[in-house]
């Protein structure tokens, strides 16, 4: 007497991507509830079995659900928003909007959209890090979708929590709340070894082993990354995270694009996985992983999309085409990840690196029923061979598309039948999320109206109103300064060497508050010409106004400081100046007192450009005219005293001059 279930596939190729990789051109899958009760050939299954529902999948084929690696799916609402560039200029542009957008609701809102694009491409699994990940739970657990979701954690204020240890506390009542859900594997997600600090990747790794879940994390994705851990900590990024405690969890390690065979050593033993975003990596130019060589080395490796802003979409027929075809261009072997394989990294070895494998990844008994049934009569995979048995690997990885998803089960649950979506309301998403668009349009256009503002949003500004009464004279010898200055009419209170590097940012469109921006990179020298400190800085700087004295000049202008602690190349791509002057000078400064009044006197050697002789700055603070007045009054004394003509005056600023000079 056959068993009685609800539901039976039948007719169907069905490709089980077990253990022998099992493959049934005729075949069944018997559901009951949420799992898997048996695969086989049709006539077997139906003998065992008796459905309450029976669908016939004849010309269709059976696949496991796709996992997708490595995402972030609220991004589906920045998607397209600033497209190609490097991933840390991404990065400055994206953080600043996320500061000022994402909430619960926009989460929510964008996991919706996600999971609708990600049901239709045949995937049921996902691995996710993003902001308010308890949110993203509630909407993947009601749309029916599995996935693992990491709470991010960063050792700087985030949308949804000011410091790290507020992230930690937010991920831990995370965790509390989701760990053991059918659907749903809450994880720790330390942003990256560059967005954290000892301590929070060792919290992280305490919190993961103390509930037993997975740690999500990006690991090497750009030589950059690689690079500064080299030269920051003396050793590669893998067994920096070891050395915090992060490889002695269940670990899922994105991108891994610059790896050395060591590291896939230590990530093997530790039986980590591996999420692979080949797209993603070549947008951004972060390079092509390695993976032929962690497959022989046996690493859990899975395909990921990453997020949709920087792929920009979710479609793993894509990526796992792509992936097969990079494997084969890095190592020079078309041999290397065949068809079948790259189908695998989508399914279970996807499940795998996600630390999930026990229960999806493969059609077979006793895993839970999540599967993708696939359209092969378009005309994109039309003719067809059968004198090989596996020629429908190659069909489904070369010329399959998203678009020839069906039907899509996860958990026992239909999400999507004939292309039809039964848990999303798509067409509501999508005008929820037009209205999102608008407001970020509005907000990106008023950033991006003037350098001031795109200042702010980066990393937030001082405001120092500046008024200086000044004289610059150039000068063939600097002996006349430096015995002038040992006179007992001044007093030196304080002085300094150091070599300035500045880069000057011109500006077209009239802001009177962002003339130029001046990066500024500083070495401080000590006596023995050694440097001894460094520092960069931004300074924005305001058209000047200015007020002529006899030998001087009164300037007014606005300046904001700002702390600058990206590359010198970040700020040339993030800015997009006009034009850019570059000026490098070694500084003499001594801060003096003649008369009871304070000046500050810098002795410039200009040497980009090759600037002849020296340059004289002599300056003061000054706040009102009569002040003025009387400083510039006295620096006809200090000229007279150092031996300069007045009428030597220059009045060209070092960018002006440095312009000139190019002409």
């Amino acid at each position: 007497m056959p068993e009685k279930i609800d539901l039976l596939l039948t007719g169907g190729t069905v490709i089980t991507m077990n253990e022998n990789f099992d493959l049934f051109l005729d075949g069944a899958v018997a559901i009951q509830a949420e799992n898997i009760v048996a695969v086989g050939e049709t006539a077997v299954v139906t003998q065992a079995y008796q459905a309450d529902e029976v669908v016939d999948c004849a010309g269709q084929v059976i696949i496991p659900g796709l996992v997708n690696a490595h995402t972030h799916i609220p991004m589906t609402l920045l998607r397209g928003l600033n497209d190609d560039l490097r991933l840390d200029v991404w990065l400055g542009y994206l953080m600043p909007l996320e500061r000022e957008f994402v909430t619960p609701e926009f989460v929510k809102l964008g996991a919706r959209i996600a999971c609708a694009e990600m049901i239709r491409s045949g995937i049921t699994s996902f691995a996710d890090m993003y902001y308010f990940e308890e949110a993203i739970a509630e909407e993947t657990a009601a749309i029916g979708m599995r996935a693992l979701l990491g709470q991010t954690i960063l050792m700087f204020p985030a949308p949804d929590a000011p410091t790290y240890e507020d992230a930690l506390v937010l991920c831990r009542r995370f965790i509390e709340r989701w760990n053991g859900h059918p659907l749903i594997q809450p994880a720790v997600a330390p942003h990256a070894w560059y967005t954290a600090t000892p301590e929070l990747s060792r919290a992280c790794a305490d919190l993961a082993r103390a509930f037993d879940v997975p740690v999500h994390t990006h690991v090497s994705e750009t030589s950059l990354e690689v690079d500064n851990c080299r030269q920051q900590h003396n050793m590669p990024v893998v067994p920096w995270i070891a050395n915090h405690g992060l490889l002695d969890t269940k670990l899922l390690a994105a991108h891994c694009v610059h790896l050395d065979r060591g590291e896939m050593y230590d990530l093997k033993k530790a039986g980590a996985g591996i999420a692979h975003c080949p797209t993603s990596n070549l947008k951004l130019a972060s390079g092509i992983a390695q993976v032929g060589q962690m497959l022989e080395m046996g690493l859990n490796v899975g395909v990921g999309t990453d997020g949709p802003a920087s792929n920009n979409d979710l479609d793993m027929f894509e990526e796992m085409r792509l992936a097969a075809l990079l494997a084969k261009t890095r190592s020079g072997d078309p041999t290397v990840l065949p068809a079948r394989q790259a189908l695998e990294l989508a399914t279970i070895g996807g499940a795998r690196a996600l630390h999930m494998a026990d229960v999806t990844g493969s059609l077979e008994a006793g895993k839970r029923a999540d599967l993708a049934i696939i359209n092969m009569d378009g005309v994109h995979n039309r003719p067809q061979f059968h004198n090989r048995l596996d020629a429908v690997y190659s069909r489904l990885v070369y010329a399959a598309k998203s678009t020839d998803v069906a039907d899509v089960m996860v958990h026992g649950r239909w999400l999507m039948r004939d292309r039809e979506l039964l848990t999303v309301d798509e067409k509501a998403a999508l005008a929820d999320a037009a209205e999102v668009a608008a407001k970020i349009d509005a907000f990106v256009l008023q950033r991006e109206a003037s350098p001031y503002n795109k200042l702010v949003l980066l990393s937030g500004v001082t405001r120092q109103a500046s008024f200086e009464i000044q004289v610059k004279a150039p000068l063939v010898d600097d002996a006349p300064i430096l015995a002038g200055l040992k006179s007992d009419k001044i007093e030196i209170v304080k002085k300094a060497h150091y070599k300035q590097y500045d880069l000057y940012f011109l500006f077209e469109g009239g802001d009177p508050d962002a003339a130029r921006l001046r990066y500024r990179e500083d070495e401080y020298i000590n006596e023995k010409g050694a440097v001894y400190q460094e520092r960069s800085r931004l300074t924005l700087i305001g058209e000047e106004q200015r007020l002529a004295f006899p030998n001087a000049v009164m300037l007014s202008r606005s300046r904001y400081l700002a702390d600058a602690g990206r590359s010198r190349r970040f700020y040339q791509e993030y800015f997009a100046p006009a034009t850019e002057v570059e000026v490098n000078k070694e500084r003499r400064r001594w801060r003096i007192l003649y008369d009871e009044t304070d000046f500050a006197v810098n002795l410039d050697k200009v040497t980009l450009p090759d600037l002849p002789g020296y340059y004289l700055e002599i300056k003061s603070r000054t706040w009102s005219r009569s002040d003025a007045e009387r400083k510039a009054e006295l620096i006809t004394q200090l000229l007279a005293h150092f031996g300069v003509s007045p009428e030597a005056a220059e009045k060209k600023e070092y960018p002006e001059l440095a312009l000139a000079a190019g002409e």
